[in-house]
């Protein structure tokens, strides 16, 4: 159990009536850095919760939520470049990621890494981990910075002015838009998992073909270690 759904709704809305834009932009750094905590709960419910008092401006919400998420992704992607890269050469065969999962890996990072950092922060996986897997990659800094901001930007708007102009509605049919997010999110992370395992033999020599060197040498971290 992740610290996401230990924290109900509830909570939230009693921190953001006593600290108000403080917990937005905690709890978004917080996920961001790759803490399992609800930050993009935090965002949504101040923005409802600014639609029903008033006794928060929406566009002070979205300007926090967007320093928390870029913010956050640094601290993120300085964890996953400084350290990261020894997590996964050490331990990464536990989770079945091998020599050559990381070179492909490090490739689809390299081909599409600014496609995952930008809708990775609409995806609750991604959103706690793409910064991190950005520096384990090293992705260059400018251009992960570019991604992250501007889709920091897009996701913190577009969540929060649609919570806040049409709250009401949405929160009656929450439940109805968490199952089919959920029923889609599955469908599409099957789709993905069977692609994936078709398509990993031609990713492997893709990626063999264009990292000549080890895993180690690729994240410049020489040879691992036992």
């Amino acid at each position: 159990m992740t610290l996401g759904f230990i924290v109900s709704t509830h909570t939230i809305d009693g921190w953001l009536e006593s600290y108000g834009y403080l917990v937005v932009f905690l709890l978004v750094m917080i996920e961001s850095i790759g803490v399992p905590v609800p930050g993009e709960t935090a965002l949504v419910g101040a923005a409802l919760y600014a639609g029903s008092t008033h006794k928060l401006e929406i566009w002070w919400i979205v300007a926090v939520a967007i320093a928390g998420a870029v913010v956050g992704d640094n601290i993120g992607f300085a964890i996953g470049r400084f350290g990261g890269a020894k997590l996964l050469l050490r331990y990464g065969h536990k989770i079945h990621l091998h020599e050559a999962r990381l070179k492909i890996g490090i490739w689809l990072f390299r081909r599409h890494g600014g496609k995952v950092v930008f809708w990775g922060r609409f995806v609750s996986i991604l959103r706690t981990w793409a910064a991190f897997l950005a520096g384990a990659n090293h992705m260059d800094w400018r251009r992960f910075l570019f991604y992250n901001a501007a889709g920091g930007t897009v996701w913190a708007t577009l969540y929060a002015v649609a919570y806040y102009e049409f709250g009401g509605a949405l929160r009656k049919l929450s439940t109805t838009i968490d199952v089919v997010l959920g029923v889609t999110g599955t469908a599409i992370l099957v789709a993905f998992v069977i692609w994936s395992k078709r398509k990993e033999a031609e990713l492997q020599e893709r990626a063999e073909q264009e990292i000549e060197g080890s895993v180690a040498e690729e994240l410049g971290e020489g040879e691992p270690g036992p």
